[in-house]
This record gives C-alpha cells, sequence and structure tokens, in this order.
C-alpha cells in the first residue's frame, strides 16, 4: 500500500474507490502530476472517474495537509505527494518537469537576520530552475 493511501486510512478518511484511484495515482517519489494527467491515469484504472471528481479528491487532498499544490511560471498546477518530508523543487525551462530535491543546509538559517526587515520567518520555499537532459 502507498504511504498516502496509509496516511489517509489513518486519518479515517472515507476511502471510495474514487479517492482510493486518484491517491493511488499520485504515488511515487516524483509525482507532480497536473489534475487532467491524474484524471488520465485514474480514468485508465477507473474508467467511470469524473474529472469533476478528480479535482474535488485532489482539493480535499490539498486542503488535509496530504497533497502539496505546486505552481510553476504559469503552468498548470501540479500535485506533490511529498507533503511531508521538507524538500525543495527542481524546474525544466523547458518540459516543465518537476524533480524533488533535498539541499544540504537550512534556508530558513540561509536568509540573513538584517534580511528578514522585522519579520518573523516561519517557512521558505526554494525553486531550482534549469534545463532536464531531455531539453539541454
Amino acid at each position: 500500500m502507498s504511504d498516502l493511501l496509509e496516511r489517509l486510512r489513518g486519518r479515517g478518511w472515507r476511502l471510495t474507490s474514487q479517492r482510493r484511484v486518484v491517491a493511488e495515482v499520485l504515488d511515487g517519489d516524483h509525482v507532480h502530476l497536473t489534475a487532467d494527467e491524474v484524471h488520465a491515469r485514474a480514468a485508465q484504472r477507473l474508467p467511470e472517474i469524473s474529472r469533476a471528481t478528480v479535482y474535488n479528491t485532489l482539493g480535499e487532498l490539498v486542503s488535509l495537509g496530504e497533497v502539496i499544490e505546486v505552481s510553476t511560471d504559469g503552468r498548470a498546477k501540479r500535485y506533490d505527494p511529498n507533503a511531508h518530508q521538507p524538500h525543495q523543487h527542481l524546474v525544466c525551462y523547458g518540459c516543465g518537469a518537476i524533480r524533488d530535491v533535498h539541499p544540504l543546509g537550512n534556508p530558513l538559517a540561509d536568509l540573513p537576520a538584517d534580511q528578514r526587515f522585522g519579520f518573523t520567518v516561519s517557512e521558505a520555499e526554494v525553486t531550482y530552475r534549469g534545463l532536464c537532459p531531455s531539453c539541454s
């Protein structure tokens, strides 16, 4: 069983066949699918699943904090099931591919005190950009 499914079961989230197939599609280390990609893959497993059900399920998963909604450069939102492990993203300028990365260091600690302008900084989001091997 996938990590996401285990987390959802642990929360007592009602796993209908539609919700289950969406969670199964999102399973994986570097999964960053758009809602349309989730729907297409879910429909291969459960042909009767509607696009609205996929969108609603993704919205619920984001609200629960079990999936992260990732927006990059005006492209379609993508959904990242790696919500409980601190990580950053590496994004390809060409094709939009996204990979999870785990750089050394702490981005919160890397912001000098004189650059915080009185803010109490609680989180940092770093996105690395470049060209993937296929686009280079």
